[in-house]
C-alpha cells in the first residue's frame, strides 16, 4: 500500500449491476478512509438493475428478489457521489496504482460485457497474483474465475464461494413466467462455470441455508469464502458480511487467513 493511501476500484457495467453487492461495500470502505474509484466500459455513470432497485415486475416476490431500503438508500448516496460520477474506462485502471479491486454482482443481460471484459479479467489476475486485495459477489466472482494465470484459472487454487446454483435457478423459476431468461444470464449456471475453474470441486464452498436477510442490524447472517487475498460472496444476502471482512483485510494487508 503506497505510503499508507488504499485505492480501490469498483469497476461497473454500463448498467444492471446489483445495487446492494456495490453500495454496501463502497460504504464500507468509504468509512474506512480508503479511495475509491468506479470505472465502466465508456466512462459515462452506470446505472443499477432497475427491477432490483425498484421492485419493478419482482411481484409477488418483491420483499425476497427488491433490495431492502437501507441498500436503497446507500446506493443513492453512492450514484451522487463525484467519484461515481466521473468514472474512468476500463482501460484506465491501471493495476500499479490499485490496492484492492470490488468486482460486484448482478444477473440483467447489460452485465455481460462486463463478465467478458479481457481488461477485467486480466486486472483481476494480476491482482491476485500480486497479493493486493480482490472482493468479488454473485456473478463477480465469473471475472477472476475466468481470468488466466500460468494457462489456468486465476482460482484454480482457491477456496471460494458465488452464486449457488439453487439460488439462481429458484429466482428464475419464480419469474421466468413473465421475465423470461432475466435471472439467466448464460445457459451455465455461475456455480457450473467457478466450480469448472477449480483443482477439485471441493474447494467451492455452499454456506449455511437461511431465509434470514441480513442487514445492517445482521450482517452475521451472511456467508463468505476468504483464501488469502481473495473474498468470495454469493450474492446481495451476503453484501454486509463480506463488507465488513473486506475492511478487515484492508486493513492487514490482504493475505493472511485463508477462512473466517
Amino acid at each position: 500500500m503506497r505510503g499508507g493511501a488504499v485505492r480501490i476500484a469498483f469497476p461497473l457495467p454500463a448498467s444492471d449491476f446489483d445495487p446492494t453487492e456495490t453500495a454496501v461495500p463502497w460504504r464500507a470502505l468509504r468509512d474506512a478512509g480508503h479511495e475509491l474509484v468506479f470505472a465502466t466500459p465508456d466512462g459515462v455513470p452506470a446505472r443499477a438493475d432497475h427491477r432490483v432497485l425498484e421492485g419493478t415486475g419482482l411481484w409477488p416476490w418483491t420483499p425476497f428478489l427488491q433490495a431492502r431500503s437501507h441498500a436503497v438508500r446507500l446506493y443513492g448516496e453512492m450514484a451522487g457521489h463525484p467519484a461515481f460520477q466521473a468514472p474512468l474506462r476500463y482501460e484506465q485502471l491501471d493495476a500499479s496504482s490499485l490496492d484492492g479491486l470490488v468486482l460486484t454482482g448482478g444477473h440483467a443481460p447489460a452485465m455481460r460485457p462486463y463478465l467478458e471484459s479481457l481488461t477485467l479479467q486480466t486486472l483481476a489476475g494480476t491482482l491476485l497474483e500480486s497479493g493486493r486485495v480482490v472482493g468479488a459477489l454473485c456473478h463477480g466472482v465469473l471475472i477472476p474465475a475466468r481470468a488466466v494465470l500460468g494457462g489456468r484459472s486465476a482460482i484454480h487454487d482457491r477456496r471460494v464461494t458465488a452464486l449457488l446454483a439453487s439460488q439462481e435457478y429458484t429466482a428464475w423459476a419464480l419469474t421466468g413466467l413473465w421475465l423470461g431468461r432475466y435471472y439467466r444470464t448464460y445457459p451455465q449456471s455461475v456455480e457450473a462455470e467457478v466450480t469448472a475453474a477449480l483443482a477439485d470441486p471441493g474447494q467451492f464452498q455452499h454456506g449455511p441455508f437461511s431465509l434470514l436477510r441480513e442487514g445492517p442490524e445482521r450482517p452475521e447472517a451472511g456467508f463468505v469464502v476468504r483464501d488469502r487475498n481473495l473474498l468470495t460472496a454469493r450474492s446481495y444476502g451476503d453484501a454486509y458480511r463480506f463488507a465488513d471482512v473486506l475492511v478487515g483485510m484492508l486493513a492487514e494487508g490482504g493475505a493472511g487467513r485463508t477462512d473466517v
